[in-house]
């Protein structure tokens, strides 16, 4: 992760060796903390672009790692959601 811009209210982070996947991922989480005013991604080449995840509001790093933390959350519960079906 490579950090491009870092204000009070703004970040711009590289996240490499990631695709859409992760990125669309976290831009939907950031857009459900309410302090985010707008979260977005982009990867500027589809072979060899590394994505752009920009994100404004209140506390752009503080919104970024709760959308983290959402996401593991989210993925633990999937996890086992999915090992309790494969085990009947």
């Amino acid at each position: 992760m490579k950090i491009i811009k870092d204000t009070k209210n703004e970040l711009e982070i590289e996240i490499t060796g990631e695709t859409h996947s992760l990125c669309n991922a976290l831009r939907r989480a950031l857009m459900e903390d309410k302090n985010v005013e707008s979260a977005a991604y982009v990867i500027a080449h589809p072979i060899v672009g590394e994505p752009n995840l920009y994100i404004k509001g209140k506390n752009p790093r503080k919104s970024l790692e709760k959308a983290a933390k959402t996401l593991q959350k989210r993925s633990d519960e999937f996890k086992s959601i999915l090992e309790a079906s494969l085990e009947e």
